[in-house]
């Protein structure tokens, strides 16, 4: 192992800390879920309590202990008790100058592409149409998928969820931000994009790449070796 991992597994940094105990709760859930065996119900249960003490150390003792309440009340049966990361799904939308459509979240003010969970009924592309026209007010049509990010990983969220970014050409509408989710709506330059931007490093290249037409293949997090042990 490098010395670079090495300093990284010294001195975690709070995302990690989030992304493990999301791991480790979610193989002691499905555990849960499928164990027949109360030894194994009981290991499983330790396993749960580890992951609550390594959020412990990135949020209060307090909240740890009402999240392991909360992890084990979720626990299902059988399939329903497999633990799977939640999907959200996302519009990238350009207009004729190429600047990049955004939102500025009500809750933490940053600003990002429109994105929500993925309804049940709904086409994940329907969703990305539902999400841009729900918190700008712009009316758009999907034209292709461009990436699949890890929240966690990308320290978007501190829930496991996986993002499908859609690249979306505006149709129509007019700019409208919704009045409980967002601060702000806008059109910004690449060279001009609004702080704080959330995840930026990872997608801003891709989506203004699609923006301008350059058409890339979808973009995927490359696997890590091993994938909880690195970024």
């Amino acid at each position: 192992m490098s010395e670079s991992n090495d300093a990284h597994l010294d001195h975690p940094q709070a995302s990690d800390l989030l992304r493990w105990s999301e791991t480790l709760a979610g193989i002691a859930r499905t555990g849960l879920g499928f164990t027949q065996s109360l030894y194994e119900r009981e290991r499983f249960e330790e396993v749960l309590k580890v992951a609550a003490d390594i959020r412990a150390a990135a949020m209060s003792e307090a909240e740890a202990d009402a999240l392991y309440d909360e992890w084990l009340s979720t626990v299902g049966m059988g399939v329903s008790g497999y633990q799977t990361p939640k999907t959200a799904v996302a519009a990238v939308v350009g207009n004729d100058r190429n600047e990049i459509l955004l939102t500025q979240r009500a809750d933490s003010g940053w600003w990002l592409y429109p994105v929500g969970w993925a309804d049940i009924g709904y086409s994940p592309s329907e969703v990305a149409v539902k999400e841009a026209y729900e918190e700008t007010g712009i009316e758009v049509e999907p034209v292709a998928l461009i990436a699949v990010l890890d929240g966690l990983r990308l320290g978007f969220s501190r829930h496991p969820l996986y993002t499908l970014l859609f690249h979306c050409r505006m149709i129509g509408g007019e700019l409208a931000g919704h009045p409980l989710e967002t601060r702000s709506v806008g059109f910004f330059a690449r060279d001009a994009l609004p702080q704080p931007l959330a995840g930026g490093h990872r997608w801003v290249d891709v989506a203004f790449d699609a923006i301008e037409g350059k058409n890339p293949p979808a973009s995927f997090d490359p696997p890590r070796t091993p994938p909880w042990r690195e970024h």
